[in-house]
């Protein structure tokens, strides 16, 4: 009989696993996404792009929905 059928039969509770949480580093996520960006200076500009084309789309799909013009 297993442990887990045994606790069952005498009513006690499951036994509790350790959970084992990752360290977390900010100072290396830094330094990794600051070299990152010094060797690809050209990032910036894309998320910059992506977000303005975005909000434009939006504000496209809205006036075109509500036939504002």
């Amino acid at each position: 009989m297993g442990e887990a059928k045994r606790r069952k039969e005498l009513g006690i509770s499951p036994r509790e696993k350790p959970i084992d949480l990752p360290k977390f580093d900010k100072k290396s996520i830094q330094k990794k996404v600051r070299s990152t960006l010094y060797r690809y200076p050209i990032i910036p500009f894309l998320f910059y792009a992506a977000a303005i084309l975005t909000l434009i789309g939006g504000i496209l799909f809205i006036v075109r929905y509500y036939k504002l013009i």
